[in-house]
């Protein structure tokens, strides 16, 4: 009988615990309520009404039962003349830097125009017609991943041409906070071009807000902007990504890793594209004192890798455990101090490590053997400046 008590009491307590327990997780932010701006129709279809429309997408334009963007216009009778496809394609299938053909989508027979390789600015005579362009892409939250590069010129095509510009906001996974150097005017290329940090804590409709507000696009003209907000987004959580925004960023550990790994690419040191692990290991022929290795070879993200059938030697970070909110300089420093190659210096001869950096100050420090903390604290003075700019364009809660 006293031992049933005890086991009542001790029922009653574990449900007292997970009421209590609940009733304090439902007041946190959480995805209940959740919506990006594709998954708000209500808002964005009354603006398309009777309206011609071009789409800027790829395969993570999705609504979050799966169903693509376009195919859910077409199916509520928005007329779409064309899609146009960023880097990687309208399907995401191609590699990084690999030409983008022009073609039709065999699903909806809509016309597909690539904008990569040559044409990276909408033709006005590809505008021709269009009152409206959404713009509907997962990105990743870092400079150099070129999306925010194709909003950029869409807006400049749009303000020229007299067609607004409509963005579907998505979370950023690097969003809620900004690192790394600030990209100097000279090293402005398509793979950053604006005067930001390498992580900016904003997503990609606030950003567009920004380079709108702030007159970047040139000749200082600004577009016709329309930001479709998420709802109940909080800056500083992480949502999970509906499809794998390019092929060598296959997950979230890649995402989160990114910033801080995508310095290899100005390197004599592979990434692991050409492997099951692209942007979660790094290694190369000359550092063999690292203990990890794997070989490059040709897969489907990656047709001809970095250091294709080579050794490598290097580190597996696929099992990192910390969600990285900044970005760790450690496994570049390392791999630096560990190269052995006297034939070929570390860095690219081409300079690509400052094209990425915005900047050749880090590969100097970085051959010059300062610190982490001293590489860090002279970022500081830049990063201050930029968040004046970009608290003005926050719509987010933190």
């Amino acid at each position: 009988m006293n031992l049933d008590f005890k086991i009542k009491n001790l029922l009653l307590i574990c449900l007292i615990f997970l009421g209590v327990f609940n009733q304090y997780y439902s007041q946190k932010p959480n995805n209940d309520g959740f919506k990006t701006g594709a998954d708000r129709p209500e808002v964005y279809l009354p603006l398309l009404k009777n309206k011609t429309v071009g789409i800027v997408t790829n395969q993570t334009g999705l609504m979050s039962d799966k169903t693509y963007l376009v195919d859910f216009l077409v199916k509520n009778n928005i007329k779409i003349k064309a899609i146009f496809a960023p880097e990687h394609g309208f399907r995401g299938d191609a590699d990084a830097g690999e030409k983008v053909k022009n073609g039709v989508d065999v699903k909806t027979g809509i016309p597909i125009v690539s904008l990569y390789a040559n044409n990276k600015k909408p033709k006005p005579e590809q505008l021709k017609g269009i009152d409206i362009v959404i713009f509907d892409i997962q990105d990743v939250g870092a400079r150099f991943y070129t999306y925010i590069s194709t909003l950029t010129y869409l807006m400049e095509a749009g303000a020229e041409n007299n067609v607004e510009i409509m963005v579907l906001d998505r979370p950023n996974p690097h969003d809620g906070y900004t690192d790394g150097p600030v990209l100097k005017k000279k090293w402005s290329t398509f793979v950053g071009m604006h005067e930001v940090p390498v992580v900016y804590g904003l997503t990609i409709g606030e950003y567009g807000k920004m380079v709108n507000g702030e007159k970047w696009l040139k000749n200082g003209v600004q577009a016709k902007y329309t930001l479709i907000q998420m709802q109940n987004y909080h800056k500083k959580k992480r949502y999970p990504i509906l499809d794998k925004p390019s092929p060598n960023l296959p997950n979230d550990k890649s995402i989160n890793l990114y910033p801080s790994l995508c310095f290899f690419e100005g390197t004599q040191v592979s990434v692991g594209r050409g492997t099951d692990l692209p942007f979660q290991i790094y290694g190369s022929p000359w550092t063999k004192d690292l203990p990890y290795q794997f070989t490059p070879k040709p897969n489907f993200g990656a047709k001809d890798p970095f250091l294709n059938g080579k050794l490598c030697y290097g580190e597996n970070l696929s099992n990192y455990s910390t969600d990285l909110r900044e970005i760790n300089l450690e496994w570049v420093i390392k791999a630096y101090k560990n190269y052995k190659n006297p034939q070929q210096d570390f860095f690219l001869k081409n300079l690509w490590f400052d094209t990425l950096a915005g900047t050749d100050e880090l590969r100097k420090q970085i051959i010059s053997g300062k610190s982490i903390k001293e590489i860090k604290e002279s970022w500081k003075p830049d990063l201050e400046k930029f968040e004046k700019i970009r608290t003005k364009y926050v719509v987010y809660e933190n």
